[in-house]
């Protein structure tokens, strides 16, 4: 066995040929960029590249391959150099009485993906598009994905933008079959502490993803799973905690971070406090545009109070990005790449003597105090993220 991190909700912004997939991701999100940046610079083992639903990326696929540059993983999914990276699709569906909600489809290989595609096309305007909107109801799409060999994860599940009980229902199992979920994907506002606040969710491994929508912020929050091999078949199992796989730990930004964290005034651009709110109005503006947070929204729905969770879970351990860090400017963090190899070896393997030597005792320290969880943020809300202020 072998302990990999798995970074499972990267968006495609083009492709090779300029073709829009993802339109608020970035122009060089392409699949081969992915690829290299995750694999290279990153040092990510695994990650889900979430729009391969589109035709237009399942033809920059199969270039990659016929071009030699990646190969098929027996166990699914396609190898680049040392990273695997899984083929998925960000569906948006919304049944009748319910808000939407987006879902992440994940298939074994290529041609799993192109059924899928086969099966969307007309019950959806724009295949080609990410995250567009399915003419049909969620449990059909949850069965002709399990039908494909396939998971199903509702995406960011807490975030007022789509989630499933951040702008979508109270219950799981009003839109989807419990039985045919293989985890939640917590959302940059929420982790595990809040996470299970929620009853119902106890029985699912909780992900903690980056949704990147450029390069630079893929791992910003990822996981790390014990697997035999890397491979479709692999996470799947790690999922569901068979035969000594598992999913060993979650790393991501403190929810304070989080720009859908706390309830927003659009009008006045304040962070309200719920607790002191009677109404649905503004407490300083008086206007009723208000974001709901996650934290606010957790609050209301929670069956249970923080800290009396049933379920034993790995640890969520809040760690800033190094695009985070205070002082690490980019000159620097190639200077410690050039060295280190990867952000993974900077944050989890380099020692502290080696990061003081190669990036000065404040950054050194900073970065130390993100990998153990001792930075000190201030709260974000209503689509800006919060800060980070200080080591504790």
């Amino acid at each position: 066995m072998r302990e990999v991190f798995a970074d499972l909700h990267v968006h495609i912004g083009r492709t090779e040929q300029g073709i829009p997939v993802k339109i608020t991701g970035a122009r060089s999100l392409t699949f081969q960029n992915i690829a290299k940046e995750a694999s290279e610079r990153k040092g990510m083992d695994l990650v889900g590249i979430i729009d391969c639903a589109s035709p237009a990326v399942q033809e920059d696929i199969r270039s990659c391959l016929k071009r030699g540059e990646m190969e098929e993983v027996p166990g699914g999914g396609l190898r680049y150099r040392q990273t695997v990276l899984l083929l998925g699709s960000e569906i948006e569906v919304q049944d009748p009485g319910t808000g939407p909600a987006h879902l992440l489809a994940y298939l074994p290989g290529l041609s799993e993906m192109e059924r899928l595609t086969a099966w969307l096309k007309p019950r959806m305007t724009n295949v080609t598009l990410s995250t567009q909107k399915l003419k049909a109801p969620a449990r059909a799409l949850q069965a002709e994905v399990l039908a494909l060999g396939g998971i199903l994860i509702p995406a960011h599940v807490f975030t007022p933008h789509k989630g499933l009980y951040g702008s979508c229902t109270d219950h799981l199992a009003t839109l989807l079959d419990p039985d045919g979920v293989a985890a939640i994907e917590l959302g940059l506002s929420a982790d595990t502490s809040m996470g299970e606040r929620i009853a119902e969710l106890d029985r699912y491994p909780f992900l903690s993803n980056s949704d990147a929508h450029s390069l630079p912020k893929i791992g910003r929050e990822y996981n790390r799973l014990r697997v035999e091999e890397m491979s479709f078949r692999e996470v799947v199992m790690a999922l569901q905690g068979r035969e000594g796989r598992a999913v060993t730990g979650n790393y991501g930004l403190n929810p304070r971070l989080g720009k859908y964290h706390r309830t927003y005034c659009e009008a006045c651009s304040s962070i309200v406090d719920e607790s002191e709110q009677a109404v649905e109005r503004c407490l300083y503006c008086g206007s009723t545009r208000i974001v709901r947070g996650v934290f606010d929204r957790i609050e209301a729905r929670a069956d249970r109070a923080e800290g009396q969770a049933l379920t034993e879970r790995p640890p969520y351990i809040h760690q800033a990005p190094l695009e985070f860090i205070p002082g690490l400017g980019p000159k620097l963090l190639a200077k410690l790449l050039d060295r280190f190899g990867t952000e993974m070896n900077i944050l989890h393997r380099t020692s502290a003597a080696e990061l003081t030597e190669a990036a000065g005792d404040k950054v050194a320290s900073a970065i130390l105090a993100s990998r153990e969880g001792r930075l000190v943020v201030s709260s974000g809300g209503g689509g800006r993220y919060g800060k980070l202020m200080k080591q504790e």
